[in-house]
């Protein structure tokens, strides 16, 4: 026999991992997709409706306002407060219309703050001529610039200093002396100027929302169904194994039944105790246990010594979670070698994060040579059976590698 073959049955005999308990594997957290998916979609409607904002805002103050303020700098009553004042809310409007896109966060009430004393600044200097025309740009533009600085914030803020700016222009047209006409005219001005922010706001909101309800639907719909599928796999696959199982148990018992099997006969004894430990280890499958592998393993290790064979069970390491399927084929072939055991036996369990090795070493017996199955492969990775039998011993051993 191989140094490599050989190692697991010198490991497991080492008196120090005799009878070591193994420590309880954690279960998996719930996959976190489901939960990822309508912070993703919510994600990217607010990002599209961010990218909105900054665009109205910045192209507005510079398609609108810029050829304006140009066309009626002569006629301010301070054309160096209204040009400044132009300029920096145009720098300052996009540094934080960059850092709204890239997500990081506004100082909201300083920003507004900024921009409350830029709009009574403006009104001051525009002069009465310019007080309700285009060159007059806080009118138009500030509102969009209200909407950046709170974005993500509740829509009161943004009334709050719409309503401001509303108050600020009152004083400007009452204090240069305001007939009816110019009171009208400044009512439908702080119409427009209320009304098409708050609904951009409102509305990107209310499409947040919306987008993150639906995605959060559609991901419980999809998850719904991915466990209904798998659970009527699980059930369909238990069966189908059932179904195998009670069809060999069936046989030996009706064979027995009729007479035509012999209980002393070693060949239907072996064939009994084979499809007992088979039955057995499929009931355990469906327990709730922290080491599912090692529960089903110890399962047939008490059917052998039930049996009256002495059996030494040794664990080393703890088994990470694995699939039924690949717990089954790593199971099956020792179960099967176990259940044609006599003398004594050691089964090994070594585990790790990334390999699991089962071994089984028992007496060796006259008869025919013996070869285990090939490599079988699996979507949890491939799952190796080897047999050796040298004339003293048997030792077979199951290996998954992820």
């Amino acid at each position: 026999m191989s140094a490599d073959l050989g190692a697991p049955p010198q490991t497991a005999g080492a008196p120090e991992a005799r009878d070591r308990t193994s420590v309880p594997v954690p279960r998996e957290p719930v996959a976190a997709e489901g939960l990822a998916a309508p912070a993703a979609v919510a994600r990217a409607s607010d990002r599209g409706a961010r990218i909105a904002a900054v665009a109205i805002a910045l192209v507005w103050h510079v398609a609108i306002g810029l050829p304006a303020v140009s066309a009626a700098r002569s006629e301010f009553a301070a054309p160096a407060v209204v040009v400044g004042a132009w300029v920096l809310v145009a720098v300052v409007g996009a540094v934080a219309g960059v850092r709204l896109l890239r997500g990081t966060p506004l100082p909201s009430w300083p920003l507004a703050g900024f921009f409350l004393v830029v709009d009574a600044a403006v009104f001051a200097a525009a002069g009465e001529g310019q007080l309700f025309t285009a060159a007059n740009w806080v009118w138009g533009t500030l509102g969009w610039f209200f909407v950046l600085a709170v974005w993500g914030r509740r829509v009161v803020g943004l009334i709050a200093l719409l309503s401001t700016h509303a108050v600020i222009a009152l004083v400007a047209v009452l204090g240069h002396g305001a007939d009816p006409t110019d009171i009208a005219r400044y009512v439908m001005y702080v119409y427009g100027t209320f009304s098409l922010p708050v609904a951009v706001f409102v509305g990107s909101t209310a499409i947040v929302a919306l987008a993150r309800e639906r995605a959060a639907v559609s991901a419980a719909g999809h998850a719904l169904a991915a466990e209904r599928d798998a659970a009527e796999r699980g059930r369909q696959d238990r069966r189908d194994r059932l179904a195998l199982v009670s069809s060999a148990a069936g046989r030996v018992l009706g064979e027995l039944a009729s007479g035509t099997a012999d209980p002393n006969d070693p060949e239907v004894q072996r064939r009994s105790v084979l499809a007992a430990a088979r039955l057995r280890r499929l009931i355990a499958e469906s327990d709730d246990v922290p080491d599912p592998l090692l529960h089903e393993l110890r399962a047939a290790a008490d059917l052998a010594e039930r049996n009256g064979l002495p059996i030494d069970l040794v664990t080393i390491g703890n088994p990470p979670p694995l699939p039924v399927e690949i717990r089954r084929r790593l199971a099956d072939p020792l179960t099967a070698t176990l259940a044609d055991a006599h003398g004594w036996a050691r089964l090994t369990v070594v585990s790790g994060p990334d390999e699991v090795v089962v071994s089984l070493v028992t007496p060796d017996r006259e008869g025919p040579e013996a070869t285990g199955p090939p490599l079988a492969e699996h979507d949890g990775g491939p799952v190796e059976h080897l047999y050796e039998r040298d004339g003293d011993i048997r030792w077979a051993q199951t290996r998954w590698r992820r």
